[in-house]
C-alpha cells in the first residue's frame, strides 16, 4: 500500500488566497479537498494542482452561505473516506460602505461566512482532528482585527472574532498534538477588493505591498510551526506594534481616513 499523503481542506479555493493556499500545499505533497462556490473555477484548479504536483484534488461545492453548509461539507468528507490533517478556513468576503446605509443581508450573510462557518467548520474538524492527536486549523484573519473599521465595520469586526476564537483555541489545544493559527494578512491584492467595493480607496492600494503567495507561504510556515498568529510583512508588523501605543479613538480616526474613497 502506498504512503497516504496529508490532507488539507481549503474553503474559498476557487480564487484568491484560496488558490494559492491549493497551490502551496500541493507543493508541500499534501492532497486536497477544495471547496467553494464555483465548480468551474474548482475543476480548473484540480486540474492544474493534480497535473503539476501528481497529487489528488477532490473537489466538493459548497455556498458556506447556507448555514447547512459546513455539516454538508463535513458529511461529504467522511463519505469519502478522507481524514483532513489541516484546514484552511480562508472563505470570506467584506463590503465598504456606512452601516447605516449598507444592505443588512449582504452583512449578516458575511456573518455567516466569516464567523459562524469558521466556528461550524472548525468544532466539527477539530474534535476529529483532537481524536487523533494530530492536526492544524489555519483561520485567515486580517490586520482589520487589530482595530474597528470605520466603512466596513461588519468585516473588521468579523476578523477580529476570528483572531481572538483562533488565540483561544490555541491556547486551549496545548499537548493535544493540534494547533491553531490565525493568519493575519494587511491588505492584499486579489479578487476580495473587487467584491469589497474598495477599488477608489486609495490608502488601502498604497498599502498594499505583500503579494499573496508571500502571504500564503508565510500562513503555511506559521502553522507547520504552530504558531498561534502570523503577520505577513515587516510593514504590518510595525503597525500594529503602534496600534498598541495609540489611543482607540485616534486609531477608528485614522482607519476611516485611510478607508475614505478617492476620487
Amino acid at each position: 500500500m502506498p504512503e497516504r499523503r496529508p490532507i488539507a481542506l481549503i474553503t474559498g479555493a476557487s480564487m484568491g488566497l484560496g488558490a494559492e493556499f491549493a497551490r502551496q500545499f500541493a507543493s508541500e505533497g499534501y492532497d486536497l479537498v477544495l471547496t467553494a462556490r464555483s465548480a468551474d473555477k474548482l475543476a480548473a484548479l484540480q486540474k492544474e494542482v493534480e497535473g503539476l504536483h501528481g497529487v489528488r484534488a477532490h473537489v466538493i461545492v459548497q455556498d458556506l452561505g447556507d448555514p447547512q453548509a459546513p455539516i454538508a461539507l463535513h458529511n461529504a468528507v467522511r463519505a469519502a473516506g478522507l481524514e483532513v490533517d489541516v484546514l484552511v478556513n480562508n472563505a470570506g468576503f467584506g463590503m465598504y460602505g456606512l452601516f447605516y446605509q449598507s444592505d443588512l443581508q449582504t452583512e449578516l450573510d458575511m456573518i455567516q461566512v466569516n464567523i459562524t462557518a469558521v466556528v461550524h467548520l472548525t468544532k466539527l474538524f477539530l474534535r476529529d482532528m483532537v481524536a487523533r492527536k494530530r492536526g492544524r486549523i489555519l483561520n485567515v484573519a486580517s490586520t482589520a482585527g487589530f482595530q474597528p473599521g470605520p466603512l466596513q465595520p461588519v468585516y473588521y469586526a468579523s476578523k477580529a472574532f476570528v483572531l481572538s476564537f483562533t488565540e483561544a483555541i490555541a491556547n486551549e489545544l496545548r499537548g493535544t498534538g493540534v494547533t491553531a493559527t490565525a493568519l493575519c494578512p494587511g491588505p492584499t491584492p486579489t479578487e476580495f477588493q473587487k467584491r469589497a467595493n474598495v477599488g477608489k480607496v486609495r490608502g488601502l492600494k498604497l498599502m498594499m505591498r505583500v503579494n499573496p503567495d508571500v502571504v500564503v507561504r508565510a500562513g503555511y510556515r506559521g502553522a507547520m510551526k504552530g504558531k498561534p498568529v502570523v503577520v505577513p510583512g515587516a510593514l504590518n508588523n510595525v503597525l500594529i506594534f503602534l496600534l498598541r501605543l495609540v489611543p482607540r479613538r485616534m486609531v477608528t480616526s485614522m482607519v476611516r481616513r485611510i478607508q475614505t474613497a478617492s476620487e
